[in-house]
């Protein structure tokens, strides 16, 4: 991969992870179809291109991380979320990982632009269908809150179905406040992220080292820089429209190769 490929990839993870339409769908959506990348590779390619977002969120929500380091006790909300959040992410993403990856492998582009178009319908269905409205402050998530919001985390490994969009219905569906939604959608993502890491190691191994380095760099950077002003924007614009487009222009698209 060159240099100019790799840096516009991380500038599209930045812009697409702090916006609810799958990241990781819309990336692999551009290696399949632009760059001729196998599936289970652009899968790979996807996954470590969420290491430098994650950095990013652990910069700009440092203090929360350093609060959670210093009040590892149950009883600490935030610390309880996140161990809570993450185990049952695991419940659900192991499995569902081994799943996509045996099924990615060999197969055409056409079945997985299907499949990212059906699921970024149904993650579209899943914004347009939340309740923007809640009371409940971070503070007053219940376990099964923290159940809901894990295992629904869990099936953010499919490609199209995006990680903060079924993060924040889980949330907003129990009542979370807005602004709390957000912050603790972010915060859950880190060890989201490293235990996806961890699980493909052995694809993320394939990329090469300098392109590595550019990815994490490139969306780290570019991520850091364009948070705070996407977040805003997030929250003004509804994309439950843009995911059922795209999804139906994809499903469309695989329908014809698959019978041409």
């Amino acid at each position: 991969m060159d240099i100019l490929t790799a840096v516009i990839l991380g500038i599209m993870q930045c812009i697409t992870e702090w916006l609810p339409i799958s990241s990781e769908g819309q990336t692999m959506l551009f290696m399949l179809n632009h760059l001729g990348i196998e599936p289970h590779a652009a899968l790979s390619y996807a996954i470590f291109l969420h290491v430098g977002t994650t950095l990013a969120v652990l910069v700009r929500f440092r203090r929360e991380y350093l609060g959670i380091l210093q009040n590892l006790q149950p009883d600490f909300r935030l610390t309880r979320i996140l161990i809570g959040a993450t185990l049952c992410t695991a419940v659900t993403a192991v499995p569902l990982y081994f799943l996509l990856k045996g099924a990615l492998l060999g197969v055409d582009v056409a079945p997985v632009n299907l499949l990212i178009g059906m699921m970024l319908i149904a993650t579209g269905i899943l914004l347009k269908t939340s309740v923007w409205s809640g009371t409940k402050e971070i503070d007053q998530i219940t376990d099964r809150d923290i159940a809901v919001l894990g295992f629904a985390q869990g099936f953010a490994i499919i490609p199209g179905i995006s990680r903060s969009g079924i993060t924040l219905a889980a949330l907003l569906g129990g009542r979370v406040k807005q602004e709390a939604a957000l912050a603790v959608s972010f915060l859950i993502s880190v060890p989201a992220v490293i235990g996806a890491v961890v699980l493909d190691f052995e694809g993320i191994q394939q990329i090469q080292v300098q392109s590595a380095g550019i990815l994490i760099v490139s969306s780290f950077a570019a991520g850091y820089l364009t948070m705070d002003l996407l977040l805003k924007y997030s929250r003004r614009i509804s994309f439950w429209s843009f995911c059922v487009i795209v999804g139906v222009v994809l499903i469309a698209a695989g329908l014809i190769s698959l019978l041409w």
